[in-house]
């Protein structure tokens, strides 16, 4: 294990990472889950939302020390090293849901064993062999860590991930190293060492773990206890153990942007621009000059290249609808469903069925996404989050054994509803309006506008005021 930065007691040393201590007195409530907003606010709480993305996001750490006993009690009820025995009966294995580890010489050792987990094998090694237990997207399990992470999802517009990592005492896990996501810690139980240095590639785009030798001395250093909160930027690199005399730690990481750049974008949207583009613009039809694959000096055409990227720019500024990207179709598939609890009442039709004169809103507005499909331009969707919905949460982020899908299987996997184009401007009248007038949709004729209205009432996305 590599050797601590200090003795425990004299940790404090924070250079550019703002301490926000809350007293009891005035802790904030335990979790607002009103709206992805709220839920925001009250993760990051006292911090104000405009300051948080003003001064730490992407640019620098934030640690939250609240000594707050009810938020505490909340961070231990999202999971707790005593729920692994239960989920442990349920059929869990290694690699896939567990991976039990340790920090050995500056390097990860991974002791997993083969197939299915046994408890007590487990335990033993947790208890004998002092390695950290990961426990792989919680949120499968924990409804509580469903309900954060699908506000969460709503609220960046990006996939949410999560790890639990249960620590004994006196052990570390992994070596220090960075990721390629932005991250937040919740200290769920014990006590948990943590130690963060300047970054070596800042925002970066993939996991690298880091030699001591190279990172130098800490920026910052502190122990993270129940219901404390920190965030760091991707890049960010970051060692963490369980100090003696602390029986063991349990902390969840939650992670988001993981290739949500602008350079992400950019090769994502740039194909289907050029195409749209060379349909109109004879000028990207013309052929690149003879033997220009073979050339080793290609300054010609990169003057070239420029005027025509000029000609994008010129047409992306008047583009209203950027064609449906593998980004979304991402997002839009692999998302966690709405939490609705036990409130069956939210999977049947809201209200009496529309007429011309209904007055309807939209239901589960973050996430009903709707989409202008690239492969017939005659064609928008609106996704329906409820038709898949037990199947989603059940794989959420754990990959997928085949991720080729063709436009139709998007559609079907994601059960969306397809609309003529005619039909998108309506379809952000609602999306954007909080209720709106069937009669007063943008459609051409009553008839238009009562089967939309009828369309998004049967698949239970409207409901009748």
């Amino acid at each position: 294990m590599p050797k601590k930065g200090g003795k425990h007691a004299e940790m404090g040393k924070e250079i550019q990472c703002k301490r926000a201590k809350v007293e009891a007195d005035c802790s904030p409530s335990v979790m607002s889950f009103e709206n992805p907003d709220s839920l925001f606010g009250s993760l990051i709480s006292p911090i104000k939302q405009e300051v948080f993305f003003g001064e730490y996001w992407e640019q620098k750490p934030l640690l939250l020390q609240r000594n707050d006993p009810l938020l505490a009690a909340y961070y231990q009820s999202l999971f707790q090293l005593s729920d692994l025995k239960e989920l442990c009966s349920q059929g869990l294995y290694y690699g896939r849901d567990i991976n039990i580890c340790r920090c050995v010489n500056g390097k990860k050792k991974v002791l997993n064993k083969e197939g299915k987990v046994n408890y007590m094998q487990l335990k033993k090694d947790f208890d004998q062999k002092k390695a950290t237990i990961q426990f792989h997207q919680p949120q499968r399990f924990k409804e509580e860590l469903w309900k954060i992470q699908e506000k969460l999802e709503c609220y960046f517009g990006s996939l949410v991930g999560s790890n639990v990592y249960i620590t004994p005492q006196g052990s570390q896990g992994l070596p220090p190293h960075y990721d390629d996501v932005e991250v937040f810690i919740l200290q769920l139980e014990g006590e948990k060492h943590w130690r963060l240095y300047k970054p070596t590639v800042h925002l970066a785009r993939e996991y690298n773990v880091e030699s001591e030798d190279r990172i130098g001395n800490p920026t910052h250093e502190f122990i993270l206890k129940p219901g404390d909160l920190l965030y760091f930027p991707r890049g960010t690199i970051h060692q963490a153990d369980t100090p003696l005399g602390v029986s063991y730690s349990t902390h969840v990481t939650i992670s988001t942007y993981q290739n949500n750049s602008w350079g992400d974008f950019l090769l994502d949207a740039i194909p289907g621009l050029v195409f749209d583009t060379a349909k109109e613009d004879v000028v990207l039809r013309t052929s690149i000059p003879r033997q220009l694959l073979m050339q080793v000096d290609m300054a010609d055409a990169t003057k070239k290249l420029s005027n025509l990227l000029r000609r994008l720019a010129d047409r992306l500024e008047s583009t209203k609808e950027l064609r449906s990207s593998d980004m979304k179709k991402d997002f839009i598939m692999n998302r966690l469903p709405p939490f609705l609890g036990c409130d069956s009442d939210s999977l049947t039709p809201g209200g009496k069925l529309p007429k011309i004169d209904s007055k309807i809103r939209l239901q589960f507005r973050d996430h009903a996404i709707i989409t202008v499909e690239p492969d017939q331009e005659s064609s928008v969707s609106i996704t329906n989050p409820l038709s898949v919905r037990s199947a989603k949460r059940e794989t959420h982020m754990m990959g997928a054994e085949d991720d080729s899908t063709t436009e139709e299987g998007l559609t079907q996997q994601t059960h969306g509803l397809r609309f003529p184009l005619s039909y998108l401007d309506a379809l952000k009248q609602i999306w954007s309006s909080s209720t709106v007038n069937v009669k007063e949709l943008n459609l051409a004729s009553a008839d238009e506008k009562e089967n939309l209205a009828l369309s998004l009432w049967t698949e239970c996305l409207i409901e009748v005021i």
